[in-house]
């Protein structure tokens, strides 16, 4: 980490964000509003039936992506074919390597602190958005553009939806303070040009593990999509459609 003073460029100190769990940087204390869904049972509900719906969307698009990689066969081959497949792994090892470094921030705060350092400081859900790039990566190892743009705009959608709910559930939560965030930071793509950090960062080994072993489904799919193309060569897999 880079020991440079918590700058804020939106004048707040450093708070928890409920989009994610969250760790780390200067906190302060916010006034949740007097508001039936600010109650913990109701926050609670929000965010169970949020959470319910991403998994569910995510799963249905998972499924009907590994169907499309089982059975096609990439319409682009030879040299352009390897480079599309390594694009392809740069973006899941980024997406792997970016999901650590913002669960070392977020660690599991959820719901308690509001946290605009780090990764936060670029966009309000940068799981989100390195789990997009994740997706489109996947695509891309299988050796299709097509498939690559379908996941990552899946992705994209179930996420951006996901967390524009979440945000409203944040407002009831840390009212003004997270409005203000909300004024100076993207809810998704990132605004490079205003990252900050903090002095330190406390983290959370346990949520940092969980994280590591949801986030090996990412480069994992490198060495499963390889093992597809040799079964398809093999004649062991029936070919049904040819994507590019």
């Amino acid at each position: 980490m880079i020991d440079t003073p918590p700058v804020q460029p939106h004048g707040q100190q450093s708070l928890a964000s409920a989009s994610e769990p969250h760790i780390g940087g200067c906190r302060q204390n916010a006034e949740p509003r007097n508001t039936a869904s600010s109650l913990p049972g109701a926050s609670m509900r929000v965010q169970s039936v949020n959470q319910r719906m991403r998994i569910n969307a995510a799963r249905a698009a998972g499924l009907v992506a590994a169907t499309v990689i089982l059975f096609s066969h990439p319409g682009l081959g030879g040299g352009v074919h390897e480079l599309i497949q390594m694009a392809g792994l740069g973006l899941v090892l980024t997406c792997f390597v970016g999901r650590m470094w913002s669960i070392l921030y977020i660690g599991s705060k959820k719901n308690l602190e509001l946290i605009t350092s780090g990764p936060y400081s670029l966009t309000r859900n940068p799981l989100y958005l390195f789990s997009t790039l994740g997706a489109a990566g996947i695509g891309l190892i299988h050796g299709s553009i097509a498939v690559a743009l379908a996941l990552g705009f899946s992705s994209y959608w179930i996420l951006v939806i996901t967390a524009a709910k979440e945000a409203e559930h944040l407002k009831t939560i840390f009212g003004s303070q997270y409005d203000s965030y909300a004024r100076y930071t993207p809810l998704f793509w990132p605004k490079l040009s205003q990252y900050t950090d903090s002095a330190e960062v406390v983290f959370s080994p346990k949520a940092l593990k969980r994280n590591f072993q949801d986030g090996l489904y990412f480069p994992a799919a490198y060495p499963a999509i390889e093992a597809i193309e040799q079964l398809r060569a093999g004649s062991y897999l029936p070919i049904l459609m040819t994507i590019y």
